[in-house]
């Protein structure tokens, strides 16, 4: 299964760039033997968009209809890492082709625009800057897959 990590917005060079490309890395070094095709991180270019809708509507094109979705939002579940690690090491052993984490616009998602059967996650109640969350987002991933391979990052 491939991993997709996509948000809105193009992050440029600096400290949050700098950490989302190491997670990234870490993941990606763990994927093979974890059953992972590859885990990749996307930017989406935004400012063209109009409105929430339209918004919604780039950051969901190209993504096939049997990949799973995972919005990043504020009134989803929050789930543990061990969660995490459970519901995509089912997704892997399901044969699901690939999974997208996605990082909405400064509005978040528009609800018509979404498909039925989307997962929404949040890292707490509390409101966080789109680059933090890509940073947030990636080491969950890298977390999750250390989980899956067994090794002493995480800690309970």
């Amino acid at each position: 299964m491939k991993i997709i990590l996509r948000g809105g917005g193009v992050m440029r060079s600096g400290p949050e760039r700098e950490m989302v490309d190491d997670y990234i890395q870490r993941a990606n070094g763990l994927a093979r033997g974890t059953g992972f095709t590859s885990v990749v991180e996307e930017g989406i270019d935004l400012r063209s968009c109009k409105s929430r809708a339209d918004e919604t509507d780039k950051l969901l094109s190209g993504i096939d209809s049997t990949a799973r979705l995972i919005l990043f939002d504020e009134r989803g579940k929050q789930p543990s890492s061990r969660d995490i690690a459970k519901q995509i090491g089912g997704w892997r052993d399901d044969g699901i082709s690939s999974s997208y984490f996605l990082i909405g616009g400064a509005d978040g998602f528009e609800p018509s625009a979404l498909p039925a059967g989307v997962t929404r996650w949040a890292f707490g109640a509390q409101v966080w800057p789109h680059k933090l969350v890509r940073v947030m987002a990636s080491e969950q991933i890298y977390r999750a897959l250390s989980i899956l391979a067994g090794t002493p990052y995480h800690r309970d």
